[in-house]
């Protein structure tokens, strides 16, 4: 019994990071971003006629500084270096970007599923890595 009582310890402490208030400061600004990405993805392709692909990649680069900035100041209150923050959360920002694009491409270009449900899924699933990266990687005290 004794050598499942680490993996118990690191598990609650996970479990605990989200519930926290940080972490719902974090949730609603998922939500505003999930809301704007999505509107911002909708209008690229419908109204300005990008395929889902190029509206993804265009649409990133704003919801990143979007999301930063918000997460930086209000979510975590880091005070930190700005630099060695914004270069973290870039190179997060590249493998999200990447992971994102790749999403689509896998699951819409090729699979045909809808281009909105697959970025909703993706969004979904880049939350909670996201979240712990944040706190302990980007925004880190």
């Amino acid at each position: 019994m004794q050598s499942s009582r680490p993996f118990s310890r690191l598990y609650h402490f996970f479990l605990s990071q989200f519930k926290s208030p940080q972490f719902l400061r974090y949730f609603i600004v998922g939500c505003s971003g999930v809301v704007l990405d999505l509107t911002t993805l909708y209008l690229l392709k419908t109204i300005v006629g990008l395929t889902p692909v190029v509206a993804v990649i265009i649409n990133q680069i704003g919801m990143g500084a979007y999301i930063f900035l918000l997460n930086k100041y209000w979510v975590f209150g880091s005070s930190g270096t700005f630099t060695r923050q914004a270069t973290r959360y870039i190179i997060l920002t590249i493998v999200n970007y990447g992971i994102a694009i790749f999403w689509m491409w896998f699951f819409n270009g090729y699979l045909g599923f809808n281009y909105l449900l697959m970025r909703l899924a993706n969004i979904a699933l880049s939350t909670v890595w996201n979240f712990l990266l944040y706190r302990f990687f980007v925004y880190r005290k």
